[in-house]
């Protein structure tokens, strides 16, 4: 299974997705392939992702039981610790959450 979700991204790479995937919210796309098509489908989002911003999930044999990658500018950004992925809060400016 994975699942993509992406924000403030061009019309033509949501249709893009719609080819391969299932929308079932808006920006939400879900669906099962490999990791090669996962890829594939991930470099498309990453070569026309403009200003916007994206994450994908899949699942996998790690502890938590998936991994994710993230693309484009967002307060929440991936941290490893101890082998296990985490994430993090990129602070407001003025040290508010």
């Amino acid at each position: 299974m994975m699942v993509i979700v992406v924000e403030n991204i061009p019309p033509r790479l949501r249709g893009r997705l719609a080819v391969w995937l299932l929308e079932v919210r808006a920006g939400v796309y879900v669906g099962k392939y490999s990791r090669r098509v996962r890829e594939m489908i991930w470099n498309q989002v990453s070569e026309g992702i403009g200003d916007g911003n994206a994450v994908v999930v899949w699942s996998t044999n790690t502890e938590s039981g998936f991994d994710f990658l993230t693309l484009g500018k967002n307060r929440r950004i991936p941290l490893e610790m101890e082998g296990v992925k985490l994430v993090s809060f990129i602070p407001k400016p003025g040290g508010e959450m």
